[in-house]
């Protein structure tokens, strides 16, 4: 048994149709559910910015790692590699700096 006021007994009669009271409360439960789990299942536009901001910056620290991982072994890399990623870095960088839209960095590894 469940007692309410007598303005939502009449609020769930005047919209209930031809379901039972049980039925109509249930599908409003269901519907309030599903709807909470739906809003659960998306990114905002806001969050992937800043998912693709950080994954910018986890991406830069890479290869800053990389390249001081790389000139700390002291292995001579040819010049146009060592300048390239250097140019990268420098884009992502700004990139960042920016918040730019529409720049990704992309690296070939050999």
């Amino acid at each position: 048994m469940l007692i309410v006021p007598a303005e939502l007994v009449k609020k769930i009669n005047d919209n209930r149709g031809d379901m039972t009271r049980a039925e109509f409360i249930d599908f409003l439960i269901d519907g309030q559910l599903k709807e909470q789990i739906n809003k659960q299942q998306y990114a905002t536009k806001e969050e992937l910015h800043s998912f693709k901001q950080d994954m910018k910056k986890l991406l830069k620290s890479f290869l800053d790692f990389f390249v001081s991982y790389g000139l700390e072994l002291g292995k001579e890399s040819p010049k146009t590699e060592f300048d390239e990623l250097t140019s990268r870095l420098q884009e992502l960088e700004d990139d960042l700096a920016s918040e730019g839209t529409g720049k990704e960095a992309t690296i070939k590894w050999k």
